[in-house]
């Protein structure tokens, strides 16, 4: 398959950033949102990153930025979305129902080739394309944030899944300048998974009193090499609901080893979910 356009099904967070990296590796975009207002909010956060991070850091010139911009079109018309594309990448919420709806829609209205791709961070492949009539060429396809520097992709074969599937993303991947690794479909991948058990240990020793964020966090950097500690990266990336999410749902398919720590399960119940609400495991609000 020569992947011309690719479409973006979700305009927040991560698919902004995803629509951005695809515009910038050359590919025509569309990007889609049930609401005119996200789809503009995501069209002038690309512009200002591009300005910000590139054009500003002479990476790229102005001229060079506004053609990545034209490369983006934003909707929300899911017929017109979807119309030409050899790829679509799902980026809505993390509810599995949500998306299996979601993934119908898109079959119903989508080329017979048309590639189905969820940026989902743990929930099952198989499942999300259940209810599809192109369960092979359904495939998961996990960016991080921010995606334009994060250079793992995670691409998670489903059930049925087929081997053009999985070379066609791979070979996207490539092109995005990301470095793959392959994964059977299960709860929470691979880099999820292990993140959100070393989240919720780090959380159990704040918890238990046997050592301070701050030093939970200096443990991880100066003796595991990790860039960041765990809890200060929650807070940056404003990560702690989501991980009480994941828990949750590795909780009741893997059981009880992924029970959350009640310290994170209190922060979310507070509203305290990181450097956005002004604290997290760490306090912000005098900053």
């Amino acid at each position: 398959m020569n992947v011309k356009k690719i479409c973006i099904m979700g305009a927040g967070t991560m698919g902004r950033q995803l629509a951005q990296l695809a515009a910038q590796s050359g590919y025509e975009v569309s990007m889609r949102d049930i609401e005119d207002r996200i789809v503009q909010d995501a069209l002038a956060a690309i512009k200002a990153n591009l300005k910000k991070f590139f054009v500003d850091k002479g990476k790229i010139t102005q001229e060079a930025a506004d053609k990545v911009l034209g490369r983006i079109k934003g909707t929300t018309d899911l017929k017109q979305s979807v119309k030409d594309a050899q790829v679509v990448i799902e980026c809505v919420p993390e509810d599995l129902e949500y998306k299996q709806q979601v993934f119908k829609e898109m079959d119903e209205v989508c080329a017979p080739e048309t590639i189905l791709a969820s940026n989902t961070s743990a929930l099952s492949i198989t499942a999300i394309g259940s209810l599809t009539n192109r369960q092979d060429k359904v495939i998961g396809m996990h960016f991080f944030n921010p995606a334009a520097i994060m250079k793992l992709v995670e691409i998670i074969r489903g059930a049925k899944t087929s081997d053009e599937t999985y070379n066609v993303i791979k070979e996207l991947s490539d092109k995005f300048g990301k470095e793959a690794i392959a994964v059977n479909d299960a709860p929470g991948f691979v880099a999820v998974r292990l993140f959100c058990v070393l989240t919720n240990e780090a959380a159990k020793l704040v918890y238990e009193g046997i050592a301070s964020v701050e030093d939970v966090d200096k443990a991880c950097q100066l003796g595991l090499g990790h860039a960041m500690g765990p809890l200060k990266s929650q807070d940056v990336t404003d990560g702690i609901g989501i991980s009480l999410h994941v828990l949750d749902y590795l909780r009741a398919e893997l059981g009880d080893d992924y029970r959350a720590c009640p310290l994170i399960r209190k922060k979310v119940l507070a509203g305290e979910l990181g450097v956005k609400t002004g604290k997290g495991f760490y306090d912000y609000s005098q900053q």
